[in-house]
């Protein structure tokens, strides 16, 4: 495990684990932290050999509280710094649009508020500690989610649910952010890690080209369904048309593993 103080990195096998690293905080967010996230990120896009990542924190207190708020009423920027801080806020902005090209999974180890929630909303896929809280509450602070927040409630849940859950701020339980849809699966707080683990080697495990146009196409999709046929069909003469495809084929008739290439 490499440290880079506000972040941990850890491989394990395809899959990078990316670790919140300021416990001492609830792992909240400062400038530097994000941009720490988005440079991971662009690690493990830029590592072949990684096919999926895994965003996580360190401690058991919380997954991230959002915001740093000490920071932010001491005047923190939140989008200035060195090229290199730009250039990590830039993919952090990826992210939480979606954009990221590598299959992410939360794994939510504790609490999860305000822009801590936001991160997990802009994974893929997500993994939730049965003790965890939930929750945008930006209006008790007169703020508003502006980091990808509301949105993402607004377009993923029916207006009213998602208007109660933004305009009162209210925290809510791991067993209804997975009824409502938010999380794939709840489970024991020690387990989380180990079972995102899993989740990430199932995804890691086929093929990349096929997963990063699937994963592209199904989020185009959700926002957009016109959108979604459009990249479909921009997408996938390349994909069948690649080695993988013809692996993948030959693998099945030969009773085999497939070996991707990723091209």
């Amino acid at each position: 495990m490499s440290d880079t103080s506000e972040i941990l990195l850890e491989r394990v096998g395809a899959v990078l684990v990316i670790r919140l690293n300021r416990p001492e905080a609830r792992n909240a967010l400062t400038p530097s932290l994000l941009s720490a996230i988005g440079l991971a990120v662009i690690e493990a896009e830029s590592d072949p050999e990684i096919r999926a990542a895994i965003l996580t924190a360190t401690g058991d207190r919380a997954f991230c509280v959002g915001m740093d708020l000490k920071a932010f009423t001491k005047g923190a920027s939140y989008g200035g710094g060195s090229e290199e801080d730009k250039k990590g806020m830039e993919a952090f902005g990826r992210l939480t649009k979606g954009e990221v090209t590598v299959p992410l999974i939360g794994a939510a180890n504790g609490t999860a508020v305000g822009g801590g929630f936001e991160l997990l909303l802009s994974c893929d896929l997500v993994v939730a500690s049965s003790a965890a809280k939930f929750g945008l509450p930006e209006v008790k602070r007169g703020l508003l989610a502006a980091g990808g927040g509301a949105v993402a409630i607004g377009s993923r849940l029916p207006l009213a649910l998602a208007l109660e859950l933004t305009l009162t701020g209210d925290l809510f339980d791991a067993a209804r952010a997975q009824q409502l849809g938010l999380v794939n699966t709840v489970v024991e707080p020690a387990q989380v890690l180990e079972t995102a683990l899993a989740l990430a080697g199932r995804v890691a495990a086929n093929g990349p080209l096929a997963v990063a146009a699937t994963k592209e196409i199904v989020r185009a999709a959700a926002a957009d369904p016109a959108r979604g046929q459009e990249r479909m069909a921009q997408l996938s003469p390349a994909v069948f048309a690649s080695e993988d495809a013809k692996e993948g084929a030959m693998a099945f008739i030969e009773k085999r593993e497939p070996q991707w290439k990723g091209r």
